[in-house]
């Protein structure tokens, strides 16, 4: 008799699964450059997951997955392309050696541009798009996030996002959109979109809005190197030093997010002995880029680097300048408005002025229509209910938060809060 899966011991299913959601991207990039069309090569993609989920379990999972389903994947673009008369013409452009050159899984110049992610990332960003299909698109494609979760992270309905995706796709076929990195002013009219979906890339790998995982590194690490190479490419751009800041000086804090278990530690009880140095020197110097090469005030992304330098500096909680912090998200609230910069506005604010102060300015955001349903909204409340003590009503905002999250680590993490909702 085979033994059965354990709690510990995923299906052959699920590992395919989590492995395909690792490799998803990069697969769907590579073929893209192929079939030059993205929502042909996330079909092939999944074509790919489905041949794995048929001959894993039978003949062993290779050694190299990600380059298995990207080889799988490949063939069946090229078998695609030449069966359809009307992709002649690109397989010309292809070339004759397609079958027998395996593209390389990384560029071979890690800051060079000849990268399919980054292409990806362009291409989902280009102009023929509404701001919004642009981030649904790329979030879909590089994050590998389903419709439920791009909704949460961007605060509109599921059925709105699904919209997106599909008339972004159809859009850029019947455009002809080039898989490229575009260049010259056509590259800054994409650059906006593309650093915000870096960002919200980033932001799904460094708390994960579903699942039972509170991090999803890859995520962050993709993240993290497209911003970097885009440092190199644009070193001209204050903003693309801003997030390239911003985003290392989180990374750094990666190391303390999680207990050993994987249950998700508080900011004000991480050991700060286990952030990375030497990621948020990398921080400081880009976030001195930003301002070396600013013409005016900082940007967006900038200003939260600046937020996330003061984290850093701090090697305490109790030494974290919150006043230095609350003014800072005041810039932001002005440079950039948005409901959840407020939201993050008002804990600086509890922080410096005190609880009652931030439970106030949180008060006034209860009828934003954008955070109906943001878990994070109940989830402050509580936490400032609960340091002026109101403990019954905190406990009543941390079930709350709890019913509101999908992610089943912070679900567990809320849970217990309401149950202590003093610790």
């Amino acid at each position: 008799m085979e033994p059965q899966p354990t709690a510990a011991q995923p299906t052959p299913a699920q590992a395919i699964e989590t492995v395909f959601r690792l490799q998803a991207p990069r697969v769907i990039a590579g073929v893209a450059r192929i079939v030059r069309d993205v929502g042909i090569a996330e079909e092939l993609a999944q074509d790919a997951l489905v041949a794995a989920l048929e001959r894993w379990p039978r003949d062993g999972v290779p050694d190299n997955p990600g380059a298995w389903l990207l080889a799988t994947a490949r063939h069946r673009a090229v078998d695609l392309v030449r069966r359809r008369e009307v992709y002649a013409r690109k397989l010309a452009e292809i070339g004759r050696d397609l079958e027998t050159t395996a593209p390389p899984e990384e560029p071979a110049d890690p800051d060079g541009i000849d990268d399919d992610l980054l292409r990806l990332v362009f291409t989902a960003c280009h102009p023929v798009l509404s701001p919004q299909a642009r981030t649904a698109l790329t979030l879909r494609l590089l994050g590998g996030l389903t419709t439920a979760e791009i909704a949460r992270a961007v605060l509109v309905p599921e059925a709105t996002v699904a919209q997106r995706i599909v008339r972004a796709k159809r859009t850029l076929a019947a455009r002809n959109v080039a898989f490229e990195v575009p260049y010259g002013p056509d590259r800054e009219a994409r650059l906006g979109s593309v650093l915000d979906v870096i960002y919200l890339i980033f932001n799904e790998g460094y708390a994960a809005t579903a699942g039972d995982d509170w991090l999803r590194p890859g995520l962050c690490e993709d993240a993290l190197r497209l911003a970097r190479v885009l440092s190199g490419l644009m070193p001209g751009e204050p903003e693309v030093h801003g997030l390239a800041a911003l985003l290392e000086f989180q990374a750094s804090r990666a190391p303390a997010r999680t207990a050993p278990d994987g249950t998700p530690v508080l900011l004000k009880d991480q050991d700060r002995g286990r952030w990375n140095r030497m990621l948020i020197a990398r921080g400081v110097r880009a976030l001195e880029r930003a301002g070396a090469t600013a013409a005016g005030p900082p940007g967006p992304y900038a200003l939260q680097a600046a937020i996330a330098a003061c984290h850093a500096r701090a090697y305490t909680y109790e030494e974290t300048d919150w006043r230095a912090i609350a003014a800072l998200y005041g810039l932001l609230a002005a440079r950039a408005p948005s409901p959840v910069v407020e939201l993050n506005r008002a804990v600086a604010v509890s922080m410096a002025d005190g609880p009652q102060r931030g439970l106030e300015l949180v008060d006034a955001l209860a009828a934003e229509p954008a955070l109906r349903g943001y878990h994070l909204l109940p989830s402050v409340r509580g936490d400032l209910l609960s340091r002026l003590g109101r403990t019954a009503e905190a406990r009543e905002e941390f079930r709350r938060a709890a019913e509101l999250t999908r992610n089943e680590r912070e679900r567990a993490l809320l849970r217990r809060r309401a149950d202590q909702p003093s610790g």
